[in-house]
């Protein structure tokens, strides 16, 4: 299957079928607190990462933070950055989107603030984030590593993990694991909506989830 097929498989899911299947798989679940800032849309793509520390960068080149992650991404791929250094400063800004944007990067995760929001949003980019700033990085945080693992809500990502993301959450897939969520989200949307062809039908909410909500996971 090609990366493509994958990336539109992916992206007809929502991020709740595709939580459930790695609830089933007993893998991470979505990560929560984690909104769409621009507008609402969903993505998905393979990540590039960036991992934030506090203060001014000692020795070595000032290369502005997330620079390098543009560049290296792939087109439809997302740039993940961990920011959680505790300083209220931008872990994603303005000409960064634009730049994202420009390359056909799908869009941001952030965990922590990113700042020109509104921004993001006329030119239509995608940024995920834990809330917003108007605080610039410089002086306050730099780039400490590119490409390396990070932390999203407690789950470790590493570069070439797949993320997609939506208003209700964001979840991240190993590649060793993405066949198997892909077929167990898809089976799961199709039983809910199954489900709600039954409650569009008139058939009572009580019947229909008691009948198959419960055992939609594969619970026993």
């Amino acid at each position: 299957m090609s990366e493509t097929d994958v990336i539109a498989r992916l992206r007809r899911l929502d991020v709740c079928a595709l939580s459930d299947a790695c609830d089933r798989l007993k893998l991470s679940p979505a990560v929560t607190g984690i909104p769409p800032q621009t507008h609402r849309a969903r993505i998905a793509g393979r990540i590039t990462t960036v991992k934030v520390g506090a203060g001014e960068k000692q020795g070595g080149s000032a290369r502005h933070l997330c620079t390098a992650a543009i560049e290296a991404a792939e087109p439809g791929g997302i740039v993940v950055v961990e920011q959680r250094t505790g300083i209220d400063a931008a872990g994603w800004g303005g000409i960064l989107s634009r730049a994202a944007h420009l390359k056909g990067l799908s869009g941001a995760i952030v965990e922590g603030p990113a700042r020109d929001i509104d921004e993001a949003f006329e030119i239509g980019f995608p940024v995920f984030a834990r809330g917003g700033t108007a605080r610039t990085a410089r002086g306050r945080i730099h780039e400490a590593e590119t490409g390396g693992a990070v932390h999203v809500g407690g789950i470790k990502v590493e570069p070439g993990d797949y993320a997609v993301a939506d208003s209700s959450g964001i979840v991240f897939i190993k590649p060793e694991n993405l066949e198997a969520v892909l077929e167990a989200a898809e089976m799961i949307a199709a039983r809910e909506a199954a489900m709600t062809k039954d409650v569009l039908a008139g058939k009572p909410v009580s019947e229909v989830m008691g009948a198959s909500y419960e055992k939609l996971l594969g619970h026993r």
